[in-house]
């Protein structure tokens, strides 16, 4: 297979298998925080709200650190970026081992928003890139590759994570309880133990990557100066970001879409045990939800561009949204965790699709564009805290809360997929 950049070099497979094992990386950090969630309510005795902080602070980093990212990236170069990316990804990995042993929820959260810092890097960088060395047409089917190395780790996160950290919970957790003084402090010293040996695995792993990056050749890739008006077929010049609404139509369905798929991914876990599932059984739920995405994935490198477009793509997978969101709280019984997991599968082609669509006609901007672009992953922060909100606050039944917090965000994504992405833009 051969990529052609928009500077007319030809270049083989290696930069699209260097970033398929980036988006491996991304998979496994963000979603260990599913495991991570329970774990923390079963060492702290958090409530659902103080427990959706892991999301929160891991999230908000994007919105914080993807500009800086964009600088950053045109400072150092999209190479040293990436390799900066995977220092600071190891750094906030060993924040987990004091923050044990000093048994800090706080600090524990320091650890995770070093990690979404480091992400909002990686992400900045290798987002556009994927995009841009091949036909935008043909974004979508290279985002899916990339996903499926994403999603096959958040598979395996939950079992891998899940066995180290949830072992015998239901045990534990009614052992904490019962225990007082000196014994129910060495049970929690256990328990919080158990970050230990994986976490430093994870920074020596992800800091021998590093070095392997910072020797190996990965060009660079120029996009164009400016953007073409397809109706005309003629270059137009823009001055300012401000000019593409559609891109900031499309940070916003980053925004809910991201939002949507924590809600499917980390919060199942949660909607599980509402349901009475036990909680090892819970824990692994987030396994199902990636196992449907990573179905979609294949579908879309099947059939995108050749059999459907990018923008249909989305809007068949924001209709399956809407129907399986409204499925999962018109049963009552187990058997709606089903279709919060199969909302895997309907979320699965819309970072796909809604990435290149968005920064897509941005010309000398898309550096900026993408940043802009990946500011909308803070998404993944606040719906699950409005979703605790509604429940806990509110006292909203919790198949409800879920059903207020999810509808809208593929209702939008929808309008996206339909009129949004083409705002201001003049397609054929």
């Amino acid at each position: 297979m051969q990529q052609t950049t928009n500077s007319g070099r030809t270049q083989g497979p290696k930069p699209l298998i260097i970033i398929c094992a980036l988006f491996f990386i991304f998979g496994f950090v963000t979603w260990a925080n599913g495991t991570l969630i329970p774990f923390f309510k079963l060492s702290f005795g958090l409530s659902n709200l103080q427990a959706f902080f892991v999301t929160f602070a891991s999230y908000m980093a994007y919105f914080f650190l993807a500009l800086p990212s964009s600088w950053i990236l045109k400072k150092v170069g999209f190479k040293n970026g990436i390799v900066l990316g995977l220092v600071i990804l190891g750094l906030g990995s060993l924040i987990f081992i004091p923050a044990a042993q000093t048994r800090t929820f706080g600090l524990f959260l320091t650890g995770i928003f070093v990690q979404g810092a480091a992400l909002a890097l990686l992400q900045t960088a290798s987002n556009p890139y994927l995009t841009i060395i091949g036909p935008i047409e043909s974004a979508a089917k290279r985002i899916s590759i990339a996903g499926i190395c994403n999603k096959f780790a958040g598979m395996i996160v939950p079992l891998i994570m899940g066995s180290l950290f949830l072992k015998n919970a239901s045990e534990v957790e009614k052992q904490i309880k019962a225990a007082t003084g000196a014994v129910h402090e060495q049970l929690l010293n256990d328990v919080l133990g158990r970050v230990n040996m994986p976490y430093i695995v994870l920074a020596i792993v992800f800091c021998l990557f590093a070095i392997f990056i910072k020797f190996t050749n990965l060009p660079e890739v120029e996009v164009e100066e400016d953007a073409i008006d397809e109706s005309k077929g003629e270059v137009v010049k823009h001055t300012s970001i401000f000019q593409f609404p559609h891109l900031f139509l499309g940070a916003l369905c980053i925004f809910v879409y991201v939002g949507a798929e924590v809600m499917a991914g980390d919060i199942i876990g949660i909607y599980g045990r509402e349901l009475g599932i036990s909680a090892e059984i819970s824990g692994k739920l987030t396994s199902i939800t990636l196992f449907s995405m990573l179905i979609g994935y294949i579908i879309g490198i099947i059939t995108i561009p050749k059999y459907i477009s990018q923008q249909k793509a989305l809007r068949i997978c924001a209709i399956l949204g809407i129907i399986f969101t409204i499925l999962s709280f018109a049963i009552s019984s187990w058997f709606a965790v089903i279709f919060v997991a199969l909302l895997g599968l309907a979320n699965s082609l819309m970072w796909p699709a809604i990435f290149p669509l968005g920064i897509s006609h941005l010309g000398k901007f898309t550096k900026i564009g993408s940043a802009i672009m990946i500011m909308g992953i803070a998404g993944g922060a606040l719906m699950p805290l409005l979703y605790a909100f509604l429940n806990e606050k509110l006292h909203v039944n919790f198949q409800l809360a879920y059903l207020l917090t999810v509808l809208p965000c593929y209702l939008y994504i929808l309008y996206f997929a339909i009129k949004g992405h083409k705002a201001g833009l003049n397609l054929k």
